[in-house]
């Protein structure tokens, strides 16, 4: 599993498919999230993840697509948009420290 010290996130990117604005509410609360914590937060399609990404937010149902289109990144799956305990961890670990991915 591939893993990432929190101090060395700079580009989280919530990937999605269908475009149908669900990820784009979750990218804009991660936004407000990790506002001054000095990580970029970006919205992309699930086959065009940035090379800078460090850590891939997506569906559980993308993850797979995700993670062969991002080797080497640490892909954090999330069943629910909004409130998922994935990603509520993903943000309490970048604020307070520690490993994502493990």
């Amino acid at each position: 599993m591939t893993v990432i010290d929190s101090k060395d996130i700079r580009k989280v990117v919530v990937a999605c498919d269908a475009g149908m604005g669900s990820s784009v509410m979750l990218a804009t609360t991660l936004r407000k999230q990790l506002k001054g914590a000095g990580v970029e937060v970006a919205h992309t399609p699930v086959n065009e993840i940035p090379d800078d990404a460090d850590v891939v937010v997506t569906h559980a149902g993308l993850a797979a697509r995700a993670q062969a289109g991002a080797p080497g990144k640490v892909v954090i799956a999330f069943q629910v948009f909004l409130g998922d305990p994935a990603v509520t961890r993903l943000v309490d670990t970048i604020k307070k420290g520690g490993v994502v991915g493990a």
